[in-house]
């Protein structure tokens, strides 16, 4: 030991696999850096430092990644390197080496990396970032083959196969395969050259896309840093591809898991700042998104006045169906029933309980229950919530035990939270003597047993 540090192994470890002298290392780190528009000076006495224990400064530590990673070929990450963790500061990260860490962590299964806590202090960084600082380590790692639109195509098709899956299945199905093919395939491919800026914004967005697939199902999950980590990623995927409305529409991804985990705080400033990002940049549809995300925001955080304008021009944009919708909002499934949905949601949170349950039957009645089960049953469920809100037990009884039919099977959390409420529900209903309660209960206990 020198000077009271730690030897780092692990770099002394890639860099003997990478077979490159310190003398060799410190030129590629500088050539790195160079495309990066950055001047170093390391030399070989800078690469022994750190083997020996020491830190590089500022974004040494990734250039010193990516010439690991020419070396190898293969991706090398900083936290493998032993300085320090991306996924900590991804906003402030090399993406393509967040992605090879996220992916680690999850192939592994590392229980840090898994029970991650949301923060709700990271909610609010797509507002500060600085998009032209990462958009130059974007640049710096342009080193790989050719990729074209049929590639991207093809991205896109599988993420929408995964999609669909977790529909009917729920977001803990397939988790791992889906995560390995954005590491091992998606990510390889950002590296590549493109034919046309076109086509790199498209694959760009494709990548968002699946990020934030991945993310969600960490969210269905309950892995709430894990869902958080992988959307900030797919934010700063989505401002390379377009910085208005893919850009904005990961900002809502955000702001909404922030609603469902009962952190408002920084979500109306986030909603707003989407909002602002897509308008006359986007269809009229997904700007109806974009407000009626504002109006969750606005409603969560007792702002009645300003939630129901927002409402209000929501359910004025979505019936302009002029346009086409982007595939990353077309994700989300039919758009009138997704404003709607949220639209119950934040009336829910106004107490507004026989407003909230005229939505909910719409967002029900514009999704096929084969096609969107966990989406109906979650749905129902909140009906069934809006319904007892207005002294209707009976009938909300009768809709929650509907609602357990569409939750069998599915691997959610989401689903597992709904259906121990329901229970609690039932429990208390059943000693008041309610006509179902009784069977309601026993057959939500049973599910949550089976799950």
């Amino acid at each position: 030991m020198a000077g009271g540090r730690t030897p780092n192994s692990a770099l002394a470890h890639v860099i003997a696999e990478s077979g490159a002298t310190y003398y060799a290392l410190a030129r590629e780190i500088r050539a790195v850096a160079a495309e990066a528009g950055q001047r170093l000076g390391t030399g070989p006495s800078a690469v022994a430092y750190w083997v020996g224990g020491g830190a590089p400064s500022g974004r040494t530590p990734v250039y010193l990644a990516e010439a690991l990673t020419r070396r190898t070929k293969r991706r090398v990450t900083v936290a493998e390197l032993g300085l320090g963790c991306e996924a900590d500061g991804a906003m402030e990260a090399d993406p393509l080496a967040v992605i090879a860490d996220l992916g680690r962590s999850v192939m592994q299964r590392r229980r840090d990396f898994l029970g991650a806590a949301f923060t709700a202090a990271a909610v609010g960084l797509p507002l500060a970032y600085d998009h032209e600082a990462v958009a130059a380590t974007f640049r710096a790692a342009e080193t790989g083959g050719s990729v074209g639109a049929a590639e991207v195509a093809a991205v896109r098709q599988l993420t929408e196969m995964f999609r669909s899956v977790d529909e009917r299945m729920g977001g803990g199905h397939g988790l791992t395969t889906v995560t390995a093919y954005l590491t091992d395939t998606v990510a390889p491919m950002l590296t590549a050259r493109f034919p046309s800026a076109t086509v790199r914004s498209e694959a760009f967005g494709a990548a968002a896309q699946l990020a934030c697939l991945v993310g969600w199902k960490h969210h269905d999950l309950g892995r709430e840093g894990a869902a958080q980590q992988y959307y900030l990623l797919g934010y700063q995927l989505a401002c390379e591809a377009d910085p208005n409305g893919h850009a904005a529409w990961m900002m809502r991804a955000l702001t909404h898991q922030a609603l469902d985990l009962g952190h408002p705080a920084s979500c109306p400033e986030l909603a707003e700042a989407a909002l602002g990002r897509a308008v006359g940049r986007v269809d009229r549809q997904t700007e109806a998104l974009l407000l009626v995300t504002c109006a969750r925001a606005y409603g969560a955080g007792g702002q009645g006045t300003e939630a129901a304008r927002a409402l209000l021009a929501a359910e004025d944009a979505v019936a302009d169906m002029r346009d086409p919708v982007p595939s990353y909002a077309a994700a989300s499934g039919p758009v009138a029933a997704t404003v709607a949905s949220h639209m119950g949601k934040t009336l829910t949170a106004l107490k507004d309980h026989p407003a909230a349950e005229r939505h909910y039957r719409r967002a029900l009645a514009g999704r096929l229950p084969g096609t969107y089960q966990l989406k109906h049953g979650l749905s129902m469920a909140d009906l069934g919530r809006a319904v007892a809100g207005q002294h209707r037990h009976e009938e909300a009884v009768g809709l929650w035990a509907r609602s357990l039919d569409f939750m069998g099977g599915v691997v959610s959390d989401r689903n597992r939270q709904a259906v121990r409420e329901i229970r609690t529900a039932a429990a208390g209903y059943q000693q008041r003597g309610v006509t179902g309660a009784g069977i309601l209960a026993q057959r939500a206990s049973e599910l949550l047993r089976n799950q």
